[in-house]
């Protein structure tokens, strides 16, 4: 007898727009009170409760209590990525309500997909590397690196991709960026480029968040490097503890696209 995976359930959960407001609120990695939530989606904090609840009983959610309140969280990494592969094939990303007083646009500037850079600086920085002619399209979303490229990489990046294992797409492969509707580099190379430029100074990875912070440092080498300009959005990125940065490095990177 076959035994299928139960995806109808989960996909059910994520399907109602309220709660699929709510999951995207969530997708940065932040933990978010009932409240909040229900601002964001447009409901009454009941109907709010009541779709939390189904969200912890699928296994979405996880809430915790801290004094009076309580603070709901996407259950894991790969929620997030769930959520991050559906918007690919929606359409034009919709307007959530922001509760007043939190920053906005860090998210959209720069983020962590699939731990490779994602946002307006991933973009950027892609279509630069297209531009120089360092990445070219390949068959599908594969991306080939000639010679040339294979150089600039190690130059800039301290990266040789011939010494990169291949992943589902070949060493480096567009994925497409849902905030921006343009691609970033994935695979294997989008990993190892967000990590050396991590380990260089030129982005910090946020704590608690998928948010990613460009320094002075890295915007001075993008400038320097590939002519690229950008204006961070305000507000700090608490960096990751440099105990948890450590063991990133020492881990291989994730199957990605």
């Amino acid at each position: 007898m076959r035994i299928e995976p139960d995806i109808a359930t989960p996909a059910a959960l994520i399907g109602d727009p309220a709660r699929a407001a709510m999951l995207t609120a969530l997708a940065d990695g932040t933990a978010r009170p009932a409240g909040e939530l229900a601002e964001i989606a447009g409901l009454s904090r009941p109907a709010a409760s009541a779709h939390l609840a189904r969200l912890v009983g699928g296994g979405l959610l996880v809430v915790e209590q801290e004094g009076r309140h309580r603070y709901y969280s996407l259950a894991g990494t790969g929620i997030a990525a769930v959520l991050e592969e559906l918007a690919r094939f929606a359409g034009p990303p919709a307007r959530l309500a922001a509760p007043s007083g939190r920053p906005t646009g860090a998210l959209r500037f720069a983020r962590s997909c699939y731990d490779h850079l994602a946002g307006e600086v991933g973009v950027a920085l892609a279509a630069a590397l297209a531009r120089d002619g360092v990445l070219r399209p390949g068959e599908g979303k594969t991306l080939s690196i000639p010679r040339a490229g294979r150089a600039r990489l190690i130059a800039v990046f301290g990266i040789d991709p011939e010494t990169l294992t291949p992943g589902r797409h070949g060493i480096a492969c567009r994925c497409l960026d849902w905030t921006e509707r343009r691609w970033h580099v994935g695979g294997p190379l989008g990993w190892w480029m967000a990590e050396r430029m991590r380990l260089s100074g030129w982005i910090r990875r946020a704590a608690n968040s998928r948010a990613i912070a460009l320094t002075r440092t890295g915007e001075k080498a993008l400038a320097r490097e590939f002519d690229l300009r950008f204006i961070p959005p305000a507000g700090p990125v608490r960096p990751v503890p440099a105990a948890t940065a450590a063991s990133a490095a020492r881990s291989s990177p994730r199957k990605t696209n």
